[in-house]
């Protein structure tokens, strides 16, 4: 889980996969997010009224996130909730999404993910070239993106 955390903390955007009743598919970024101790991701409902819908159809949903330098990352599938003010478990998250932001987001409620799978995402390159290192994807990263 530390490689989770550790990845989690180092990218700026999340994709929150959703499916509603009818098995339409939704996907969203998300900005505000936080591992939970719990074996969860956390994840601030700021403007997200077609993936709440979707997760009180279907609550199983996948995210997933990479470092956009290093091109590694996680892809998470798991069972999602909505927790609102008056949850009990609301407190402690919105400590989190609030440190977070410090409050310039003004969020409804909370997306709360418990993990049931974890699997690693890679550039192809690492697979293609296995001499490639995480220092020249980041190289290759910056000369891309222009930093």
């Amino acid at each position: 889980m530390n490689d989770l955390k550790t990845y989690i903390d180092r990218s700026v955007l999340c994709w929150l996969a959703t499916s509603s009743s009818e098995n339409i598919p939704n996907v969203s970024p998300k900005e505000v997010f936080a591992f939970y101790p719990e074996n969860a991701i956390i994840i601030a409902n700021i403007a997200s009224p077609q993936s709440v819908k979707n997760i009180k159809e279907n609550n199983k949903v996948c995210v997933s996130f990479i470092d956009v330098f290093v091109q590694k990352g996680f892809q998470i599938k798991g069972k999602a909730e909505i927790v609102s003010k008056k949850d009990v478990a609301y407190a402690p998250m919105e400590a989190i999404i609030l440190k977070m932001t410090k409050g310039m987001f003004p969020f409804s409620n909370i997306i709360k993910i418990s993990i049931d799978d974890v699997k690693k995402i890679i550039a192809p390159k690492y697979i293609l070239y296995p001499e490639t290192t995480e220092e020249d994807q980041i190289a290759s990263a910056k000369k891309t993106y222009g930093v």
